[in-house]
């Protein structure tokens, strides 16, 4: 069986929900202002903060393995585990509140992938103490003990992110679906004013869900799943966030400027793909942009 198979397997365990979920709203009632969880989501960045931050730990780590192979190095390897340890407090605050508004399946193996960091994390920071004590030998024995675990806590990671689609924007994949001419909408007196409404366009064999948002004369229309988790923008509703009018995700809140598609509001951190839009003799017509052809 290989390891693909074993972490679905894993993913797919609801006995963990029993343990995780008290875990999941501590995260959430910790992680409440607002302002707070858009900072550590990337909203502001327009792409998930935790893959950034964790090349901080993940770099100094690896490196400092490599300087603890050539004994005239060690004290800049201990230079580079400090930094490690000191660098993954923000990367886990940044992954704690992506994972608390992800899927079941993603929550499961987050909840191990958490586990196994935090062991790390443990073992580095024993690390430093047996090296101050004059223990150079254990320091090393538990800092490559902590890289190990840490690797393989990565390759959960990794799964997370490019089997389960955490972090990634499910809103672009399903623009690969559409079609990219222009897509009749119908007329525009047909579309409710200032309220999310449902269109289709044509995709490969199914029909791809999109939502328009008329403002008087205006029509703005993007891909109906949320960027976050694929959410139906179409049952949202239209906000006003931080100045912003905003179409507002049903299932977790995220907020997407009208103009622009730009995420206001988390948990969503990737933009919303937004369709191209003219008008002709009345009815609406939208297209994907140019960088889908």
């Amino acid at each position: 069986m290989s390891l693909l198979s074993i972490l679905d397997r894993v993913a797919d365990v609801s006995a963990f929900d029993k343990v995780i979920e008290p875990a999941r709203k501590a995260v959430q009632v910790a992680l409440r202002p607002q302002g707070l969880k858009d900072l550590l989501h990337g909203t502001w960045l327009g792409h998930t903060l935790h893959p950034v931050l964790v090349q901080v730990p993940v770099g100094s780590w690896i490196s400092a393995g490599v300087l603890d192979a050539i004994p005239p190095l060690r004290p800049a390897a201990t230079v580079l585990i400090g930094t490690g340890v000191a660098a993954a407090v923000p990367a886990s605050l940044a992954g704690a509140a992506d994972w608390s508004e992800q899927e079941v399946g993603v929550r499961r193996l987050g909840a191990i992938h958490a586990v196994a960091n935090t062991a790390a994390l443990g073992l580095y920071v024993g690390s430093l103490v047996a090296r101050r004590n004059g223990r150079g030998g254990l320091g090393r024995v538990l800092s490559y003990s902590g890289l190990a675990l840490a690797t393989g806590s990565a390759a959960i990671g990794g799964h997370m992110s490019y089997a389960q689609s955490s972090g990634a924007s499910h809103a672009a994949t399903a623009a690969r679906a559409l079609t990219t001419d222009w897509i009749d909408l119908g007329p525009l007196d047909d579309l409710p004013e200032g309220r999310p409404a449902l269109r289709t366009g044509k995709g490969g064999s199914v029909a791809v869900p999109l939502v328009a948002v008329r403002r008087g004369a205006r029509v703005d229309v993007f891909i109906g799943a949320c960027s976050h988790l694929s959410g139906p923008l179409y049952e949202g509703s239209v906000e006003t966030v931080r100045g912003d009018e905003c179409l507002v995700c049903p299932w977790h809140g995220s907020a997407f400027d009208l103009e622009s598609g730009s995420p206001r509001r988390g948990p969503a951190a990737n933009p919303q793909e937004k369709l191209e839009v003219k008008m002709t003799a009345g009815r609406v017509m939208a297209r994907l942009p140019g960088r889908h052809e």
